[in-house]
Parts: structure tokens; C-alpha cells; sequence
């Protein structure tokens, strides 16, 4: 019998390219960056300068900018990953190759937070774009108690719940369905937030930039920790990394598109929003940019468009996110770390069905229950963690494994994961002690539930089945050095 210590560091070997997955390898080089783009854009401009620029001020563009270089450094890390290890659960199977079960456990716990919460976090803010929509459209929103989540004065926030729901419809029909529809609400994306630059520079005032940094580089880091969540997209490409095709080419190619897609974007929208309205104006602002285009131009028009590119762009947000989640706990399922239920994949569709209906169930309380502040705090500890595994997987594997097949490498290696490394632990530490105390609260929950129930039900704990039909396994699964039970 395995001890302890042995189960928290027995470690999977590099899964190779598979063909008995049950998932369909039906995604190409430009919708998986359009999930990088999806799940990135919106989630952090489109609302969520009103949590940062009261934190940096106008200053709030160097935030952007320093969580993006955080972020580009963990992304050249997670292309070299993605490439050299193409499957589902993205950080998960890199930390489970690299760094052991145990670790492995603990990146999970990280990224489902992220994830969910992410969800949660997109989908009030598409909820705020909704009644800015019908307020312009028609007169009149929707009630207080039916618009918030109880902190704020509502009973639940229906319109979160609602985008959730039509989500995990779209999810359960096929994934090839979802990365079309997906594709198509990114170029709409990025058309909307072109119109804003475009719209927003006419109203530019440079005295909104006089006192630039009011609360100095603690302001602005501050600003870069509530921002970071907004790079959750990063993550959510090598989520696919066992539907995509070529993934050893095209994974490390869309990571690396979407970030240099996402950041001149993000700089483009903050510099032309602070520059259009006073900073003093973004705290607790509903629908933001909508507001800040409809006070430029004096009419509701420019605002509308934009509200309504907000409701369609920030859906594609929750869709990919939710893509994530199901796919991470399709990846934990199939290792044995969750139940089994979550790796159970329709043969006519060939989705997870009740996983992702269970992930959507989650969601959607969230979503209806959590102000949206909270919740991108905690997305942000979540995405930093999992970041910061990265970086340190890409070390080890480089020496443990340097020979291993590699689509990219990080330059400047190993400065560049070093740097990666420090920034992420940076930015951890600029968060409020509530949120850390938060996930240190989460994390030790999930390593219970990994004492009492994965590391006895693992796939690499001797004696346990791997034969499982309806859990099909990507790679065969043993020690390294150790003879494969297949072959006994």
C-alpha cells in the first residue's frame, strides 16, 4: 500500500496525443483564439474599470499594463506547455506530469474557483449591460430585487441566472457548435470596442490625467490584482488542448495571438475611457463604457450600440468560461480526483452533459447571490495560483523531461518563468487579507476532500481499475520507471 507521501507526489508521465479520447478534436487555429479573446475581452474591460480605476485612478492604465506583462510572461509559459502537453484540463495535467498529485489536487481547487467564479463574476456584469440595453431601448429596467444579488438590495439577480442557463444549452448541444457561435460574438467584440476608441477619443480631456497615480504604486498594484481575473482567457485555450487539432502547433500559436490581441486592446479602451470622463465617475458605475459614450455624444444612441455589442460580446465571456470549468472537471474526473459522473461523456454529442449541467447549477447561484466586486477578487487569487504553477511546471519539466517534443520554447528561458513567478506572488500579495484568507479556506477544503476520497480512488493507486469504459483514459497512466499494467 502507497503512503501518503508517495500518493501526494506520484506524478502522471507526458500524455502524448490521443485517439481514444470520447472528445472530438474539431477546433482550429482561429477559434481557439478566439476562446483566448473571449474568455479574456469583457470580462475585464467591459465592466471592470469600475472596481480598478477607484483603486489606481487614472493610473489604472499602468495596472492594465502590468498585469498584462504578468500575464504575456505566464502565457509564453503555458504556450510551451500546451504544446507539449495537448490535453483537457489545462494547468491540472501540466502540475499532475510535473509537479504530483497532491500539487495537482491543489491547481484544481484553484482553477475551478477561477472559473466559476469567473462565470459568475461575467455574467453580473452582462446582467448590469442588460438593463442599460432596455433602459435606452425602451424606458424602463428591470427592478432592483430582480437586477442584484441580496448584498445589494435584490433578492436574485435574474438576468445572471438566465445567461447561464442559455450557456449551458448551447454547451450540451456539441462543442463545434459552441466555438462557431463563439467566433462569431468575438469579431463582434472587437468591432464594439473599436467603435468605443473610435467614439470615445472625440470626447478626450487631458485634465483627467493631472493627478495620474493619487494612491502611488500601491494603488496601481492594487488596480493590476482586482484586473488580473480578466486573463482567465489565457488559461481557457489550453482547456481544449484535446479538441484541438494540430495542437502542438496551433495551441501555443493562439495563446500567444489572443494575448497580444487582448492587451492593445485593454490599453487602447482604458487610456480613450479615462481620457472621455473624470475618474471620480467610474466608482460603482453600472455599464461603464456604455455611460461614458452616451455622455461624450449626448445622445443614448453611441451607448446603446455599445450596450447591445456588451450583452452579445459578454455571453461568448460565460460560454467559454463554462467550456473551461467542464472540460477541467472532465480531466479530474477521469484521474479519479472527482466523481466520476463529471467524465461521462454523450455519445450523440459527445459533451459531458450532467457535468456541465452540475457546473451550470453552481454558476448560476453564484451569479445570482455574489456582488460582483467579491467575485473578481477571488477569480483574480484563483488565475494568479494557477499562473504561478505554470511558470514552476515549465522548470521542472524542462529538466526533467528535455528531450520531450516541444511545438514552442519560452525565450529567454529561465529568466522568463522566473520573472513570471515573482510577478504572479507580487500581485498575490497586493490583494485584500479577506480574499487570501478566502482561498486558503477553499484550498484546504479540497485537500480534505482529496484525503478522504481522490488519493484512495486515483487512477495511479495500485489496484484500482483502469479499464473503466465509460471513463476513457487519454494516456495510460503509470509511474515512470514502471511497467505498464497494459502490457502485464
Amino acid at each position: 500500500m502507497t503512503s501518503i507521501a508517495q500518493q501526494l507526489f506520484r506524478r502522471k508521465p507526458i500524455p502524448r496525443e490521443s485517439a481514444d479520447s470520447p472528445l472530438r478534436r474539431t477546433i482550429g487555429l482561429f477559434p481557439l483564439m478566439a476562446i483566448g479573446i473571449s474568455a479574456t475581452i469583457g470580462t475585464g474591460i467591459f465592466f471592470i474599470m469600475s472596481q480598478a480605476v477607484p483603486l489606481a485612478g487614472p493610473a489604472v492604465v499602468w495596472s492594465f499594463a502590468i498585469a498584462g506583462i504578468v500575464a504575456g510572461l505566464t502565457a509564453l509559459c503555458y504556450a510551451e506547455l500546451a504544446g507539449a502537453v495537448p490535453v483537457s484540463g489545462s494547468t491540472y495535467s501540466y502540475a499532475f506530469a510535473t509537479l504530483g498529485e497532491g500539487t495537482a489536487m491543489i491547481v484544481g481547487a484553484c482553477l475551478l474557483l477561477e472559473y466559476a467564479v469567473s462565470a459568475a463574476a461575467v455574467a453580473v456584469g452582462w446582467s448590469q449591460y442588460v438593463n442599460e440595453l432596455i433602459g435606452n431601448l425602451f424606458g424602463w429596467r428591470l427592478p432592483a430585487a430582480l437586477s442584484n444579488a441580496p448584498e445589494e438590495g435584490g433578492i436574485v439577480n435574474l438576468p445572471a441566472v438566465i445567461l447561464i442557463a442559455l450557456c449551458a444549452v448551447l454547451l450540451v448541444r456539441g462543442t463545434k457548435e459552441s466555438v462557431i457561435t463563439n467566433a462569431i460574438m468575438v469579431c463582434i467584440k472587437i468591432g464594439v470596442l473599436l467603435f468605443f476608441i473610435a467614439v470615445g477619443v472625440t470626447g478626450w480631456n487631458s485634465d483627467h490625467f493631472a493627478d495620474f497615480a493619487p494612491y502611488g504604486i500601491s494603488g496601481i498594484a492594487a488596480g493590476a490584482g482586482v484586473i488580473f481575473f480578466s486573463f482567465v482567457g489565457l488559461d481557457a485555450v489550453s482547456t481544449a488542448g484535446e479538441e484541438a487539432k494540430n495542437p502542438k502547433r496551433n495551441l501555443p500559436l493562439a495563446i500567444i495571438g489572443a494575448l497580444l490581441v487582448v492587451i492593445a486592446l485593454y490599453i487602447g479602451v482604458a487610456l480613450v475611457g479615462i481620457g472621455a470622463q473624470d475618474p471620480k465617475r467610474f466608482e460603482n458605475q453600472e455599464a461603464g463604457l456604455a455611460e461614458i459614450l452616451t455622455h461624450v455624444i449626448g445622445s443614448s444612441w453611441p451607448g446603446t450600440v455599445l450596450a447591445a455589442g456588451a450583452v452579445i460580446s459578454i455571453f461568448s465571456v460565460t460560454l467559454v468560461t463554462l467550456y473551461g470549468q467542464t472540460r477541467i472537471l472532465f480531466a479530474m474526473a477521469r484521474d479519479g480526483m472527482v466523481p466520476k459522473v463529471f467524465a461521462k461523456v454523450n455519445e450523440r454529442t459527445r459533451t459531458p452533459i450532467q457535468n456541465t449541467v452540475i457546473v451550470s447549477a453552481v454558476v448560476a447561484v453564484l451569479a445570482g447571490a455574489i456582488p460582483i466586486n467579491f467575485l473578481a477578487e477571488m477569480t483574480s487569487i484563483g488565475t494568479l495560483a494557477a499562473f504561478l504553477v505554470v511558470s514552476v511546471g515549465l522548470i521542472i519539466l524542462r529538466v526533467r523531461e528535455p528531450h520531450l517534443e516541444r511545438g514552442f520554447k519560452v525565450p529567454l528561458y529561465p529568466i522568463t518563468p522566473i520573472l513570471s513567478i515573482l510577478g504572479c506572488i507580487w500581485i498575490i500579495t497586493q490583494l485584500r487579507p479577506i480574499t487570501i484568507a478566502v482561498f486558503a479556506i477553499w484550498v484546504v477544503v479540497f485537500l480534505v476532500f482529496y484525503f478522504f476520497y481522490g488519493r484512495r480512488r486515483s487512477v495511479l493507486e495500485p489496484g484500482n481499475d483502469l479499464g473503466d469504459p465509460d471513463v476513457p483514459l487519454t494516456a495510460v497512466v503509470r509511474q515512470p520507471g514502471a511497467r505498464d499494467r497494459s502490457e502485464s
